[in-house]
């Protein structure tokens, strides 16, 4: 059970729900929990037996949301005794029923078995008291491997609702009675292997979903596995090992190699490699030194690490992560509205469909025949294949997004994400690196390109400027010595000055360079040129610029093989952002654009008709991110374009956009896949157990033939969601 706070002072909680058994549960616990006085929204998920729901506190409380789910009949169980309760309550839950579920099985299967034989080997068909012998066999199974069918349509009964367990509890009730009737009568057209055989088929089809549906969730479930237990700390100057819940902000972490970063934080002393896989999905690790952040449930490949804890239990990345992807799993696409729809009356117009089965073949046949068609109509309906279908999908999709570095926050973002005909991409940080860098070094007049690095850097040594910091940068990287400059000035609009080895050396873009044929050159490839003068005479000329990201152009074929279009919108001048448009291979560029500027082009592209994403990483490209059908927030970025954005790439890999909207578009087919067989199925199979091709084909399927692929509809959607795995 998780608790979290919303804007507005309200509450969001997850409840975790035993005892659904289909769509028609979810929807009937939904319709509670949001008759709740205080709830402001529910949504109950079956594929992960999980109810989400947002309150006001002052009008309600978890207590008040837990009797309401009690009151009909479903549980909202807490951690079993003796295990550890920061374990998940919905994993301990899962196991719980796949286990309870697994000896009814059995236990039904070691019983059906003979009655099956009994009732269908002609040379013990016609043995005395053969009919009180299946009766024997088929008791157990149908008052303890079915009990829980009937306690639940007992309790939806009571409450003026229907389920799947209503269903299966009336068909397999019909055929028990009717064969006790016909047993105490002395008669032998009995049905008790109908009874059991589909009581034993319909417990295995739901061992084989739990078991398909506890794969789906696999992901999360291994995410979540990589948080350490334990920390190192320094506490009173001595390393200590505490629990991981005892960790406070402000706690020196102590990393060895080879061990799990427990919690996230900003590294003090030392130098490692980390592998932060898990968040980014990138496979490189990552440099780390003093002042760099690191995150807990990364692995700390090499060296030692201390660092200051910054963030704890909940507000980690990792954490966050994981809730972000539950509420994804939990949420709906719009696609499966008309499923949701049809589930609220399916059991209902079920019944309906065998009462008139029954009835009509009662007219015109025997009661026994209208029996079998009577319980075929019940038992092969399936509204839990329309309750699988969308929540399944969406499950294994956000998951194997998640193991990707592509947090994708519902059902609704993948379905706009898979509408997308145009990407935006802001320029500055997501197309660029986001930081200038030296490209070009140009000597003039017998200055060699060290010397000339030397004296520039020399004189920009203590410039704030991020122009001076990217040649200092770089000639710091080529292991050039500086020189302590002297009478350092920074001229307003023009550069710096500074006396450098007796040398008066001035930079910039402005300082009597007298318009030199380079800095024109290179200033048309959309590069800024600063001029190097020594003692007044031209030394060089160095080119600075916001260099292309090395996979921004893959990026860019990876989108437009996929027949979408590729936009550049960002604030720079024309020249620099065509430039930097050629480099990567786009042909339409919206420059000099304000951020209020990129709210409008969004608009103006809605307007005509397009699916607009935005692509962005800074706080200037939030509203431009939230405008869009799909924000797509860079993970390096600011914390506001994150919360902004529906997807984000925990990686700074700009591939990922490509990879989300792939992986939206694969989803979206198989939940659309998913929902036409749910309603192919039942639209076919209801009419053949009903018996119309009777009449035409002398045809009739049985109870025990409808169990069987009332069974494999469920397991066939989960399997077909279980696909995304391979993505």
């Amino acid at each position: 059970m998780s608790l979290a706070l919303h804007a507005g002072m309200t509450e969001r909680v997850d409840l975790p729900v035993s005892g659904m058994s289909c769509a028609a549960c979810a929807r009937a616990i939904e319709n509670r929990l949001t008759a709740t006085a205080g709830v402001t929204s529910a949504h109950v998920n079956f594929a992960t037996s999980t109810a989400t729901v947002e309150f006001d506190p002052a009008h309600a409380a978890v207590h008040n949301l837990v009797e309401a789910v009690e009151e009909l009949g479903y549980g909202v169980p807490e951690p079993l005794a003796g295990e550890d309760a920061g374990e998940d309550v919905e994993e301990q839950l899962r196991q719980r029923e796949y286990a309870a579920l697994q000896r009814r099985l059995w236990f039904a299967a070691a019983f059906a078995v003979p009655v099956v034989v009994l009732g269908m080997w002609p040379p013990l068909m016609h043995l005395p008291a053969i009919t009180w012998i299946q009766l024997a066999l088929t008791a157990p199974v149908v008052f303890y491997a079915g009990a829980a069918f009937y306690k639940d349509a007992w309790i939806a009964l009571r409450h003026r609702s229907a389920n799947m367990n209503t269903l299966i509890a009336l068909g397999t009730g019909a055929a028990f009675l009717y064969s006790l009737v016909v047993t105490v009568r002395g008669g032998h057209e009995v049905y008790y292997e109908a009874a059991a055989v589909i009581i034993t088929l319909i417990l295995l089809g739901r061992v084989l979903e739990a078991r398909a549906r506890g794969k789906a969730s696999e992901a999360i479930r291994h995410v979540r596995e990589l948080q350490p237990k334990a920390a190192r700390v320094l506490r009173e100057g001595a390393e200590c090992d505490i629990p991981i819940e005892q960790v406070r902000v402000g706690d020196i972490v102590v990393v060895r190699p080879g061990e799990k970063i427990p919690v996230d934080g900003a590294v003090r002393d030392g130098e490692s490699a980390v592998d932060e896989s898990i968040l980014t999905g990138e496979s490189m690790p990552a440099d780390k030194k003093t002042g760099d952040a690191v995150y807990g449930g990364t692995i700390n490949r090499s060296g030692s690490l201390r660092f200051e804890a910054r963030k704890v239990g909940r507000a980690t990345a990792l954490q966050q992560m994981i809730d972000l992807v539950r509420q994804a799993q939990g949420s709906r696409a719009p696609v499966a509205r008309l499923a949701d729809v049809v589930s609220g009356y399916f059991t209902v117009a079920v019944l309906a469909i065998a009462a008139v089965t029954f009835l009509v073949w009662l007219a015109f046949s025997s009661l026994s025949f209208a029996l079998v068609n009577f319980v075929a109509v019940l038992i092969i309906a399936c509204p839990c294949a329309l309750g699988l279908a969308t929540p399944t999908a969406i499950m294994v999709g956000t998951g194997r997004g998640a193991e990707r570095g592509i947090l994708i926050k519902g059902g609704e973002a993948l379905e706009a994400a898979y509408r997308i005909d145009i990407v935006l991409l802001d320029k500055t940080g997501t197309i660029t690196a986001g930081q200038p860098r030296v490209t070009n070094v140009v000597p003039l007049n017998g200055y060699a390109e060290a010397e000339l690095l030397r004296m520039a850097a020399s004189a920009e040594r203590y410039s704030e400027h991020p122009l001076g910091r990217a040649i200092v940068e770089h000639a710091q990287a080529l292991a050039i010595m500086l020189a302590e400059p002297g009478g350092f000035r920074a001229v307003a609009g023009h550069g710096v000055e500074a006396r450098v080895d007796g040398h008066e050396v001035s930079v910039g873009s402005a300082t009597g360079s007298g318009g030199l044929p380079e800095m024109e050159r290179l200033a048309g490839a959309g590069k800024t040129a600063v001029a190097v003068l020594v003692d007044g005479l031209p030394a060089g000329v160095i080119a600075v610029a916001d260099t292309v990201r090395p996979d921004a152009a893959d990026a860019v074929r990876r989108l437009q093989e996929m027949g979408i279009e590729v936009w550049m919108i960002t604030g720079d001048n024309r020249r620099t952002a065509e430039s930097v448009a050629r480099q990567a291979g786009i042909q339409r560029v919206l420059a000099e654009v304000l951020p209020d500027g990129k709210v409008a082009e969004v608009r103006r592209l809605q307007a005509a008709g397009k699916k607009v994403a935005m692509v962005g990483d800074g706080i200037n490209d939030a509203p431009a991110l939230a405008q869009a059908d799909v924000g797509i927030a860079i993970g390096t970025g600011a914390d506001i374009a994150r919360e902004a954005a529906a997807i984000t790439l925990m990686g700074g890999d700009l591939n990922g956009v490509a990879a989300a909207l792939d992986l939206a578009r694969r989803t979206m087919r198989v939940i659309r896949q998913n929902l036409f067989w749910a309603f192919a199925y039942n639209a076919v199979g209801i009419p053949i157990a009903a018996g119309v091709l009777y009449p035409f084909t002398g045809w009739l399927l049985s109870p025990v033939l409808a169990s069987a692929a009332m069974a494999l509809s469920s397991v066939t959607v989960v399997t077909n969601s279980l696909r995304l795995k391979r993505v």
